[in-house]
């Protein structure tokens, strides 16, 4: 069952990733809703949503278009992403973590624990893990001051993948993901230590090494578009 407005974007991102939506295929809302039994306006959201995430375009008149994008443009965005945030790691380890933004990255870390304990992971865990990956990275963004930063990283989340929040995950392969998840979040405690002992060389690499964790997904985009040609061929 589709419960909320997260589940939707994750259904739709997956839809795209798999290539059952293919490069260049055009979305509308009404028949998309009547296709997963919803409402349209959770689907609108969705492909707003979408599109800031740059998996979709929206069309000059009415309806969306899903983009095609090589892996290489999104091993660029996501490099980018990787020196941006590692920058803002460097200058947080140098200047000094303030107390609240060191609590309030203490519960994150507290909060992906606890999704990790049972040593698996079901479906409702993985927005649970996204929520709490979004507050860890925009805490340390926030706490390095550098408002460049944040905009650079608001101009290059048009590609897919290149935002943090745009979380891509296979609900056949739980287990898998389990394993990548779980070792994302060491990242995450491996960088806070740093941040808070002054490292600023290691948080600053620790932090591009972590955005690469996203390049796992990046070559499914070239064998969806291998995909797509097949069918037009």
């Amino acid at each position: 069952m589709i419960r909320d407005g997260q589940s939707i974007i994750s259904i739709l991102r997956d839809k795209i990733i798999s290539g059952e939506f293919s490069a260049g295929e055009r979305l509308a809302e009404i028949p998309t809703a009547e296709r997963l039994g919803i409402s349209r306006t959770p689907i609108r959201i969705a492909f707003r949503a979408l599109v800031q995430e740059g998996l979709l375009e929206k069309l000059p008149r009415r309806g969306y278009q899903v983009r095609n994008v090589s892996s290489a443009q999104i091993c660029d965005s996501v490099e980018v992403r990787g020196v941006l945030e590692g920058l803002a790691a460097r200058q947080v380890a140098e200047a000094g973590l303030n107390q609240t933004t060191q609590d309030e990255l203490l519960a994150c870390l507290a909060a992906g624990d606890a999704l990790f304990e049972d040593g698996k992971l079901v479906e409702e865990d993985i927005r649970h893990y996204q929520n709490m990956n979004m507050r860890f990275h925009d805490l340390i963004i926030t706490a390095s001051g550098n408002t460049a930063i944040k905009s650079a990283l608001a101009l290059n989340e048009h590609m897919p993948f290149a935002s943090v929040n745009a979380l891509a995950f296979n609900p056949q392969e739980l287990t898998r993901e389990y394993r990548r998840l779980h070792y994302a979040h060491m990242q995450h405690h491996a960088v806070y230590h740093a941040l808070v002992n002054g490292q600023s060389a290691r948080a600053e690499a620790l932090m591009k090494e972590h955005a690469h964790a996203t390049l796992a997904y990046s070559d499914l985009f070239d064998k969806k578009s291998a995909k797509t040609v097949s069918k037009k061929s």
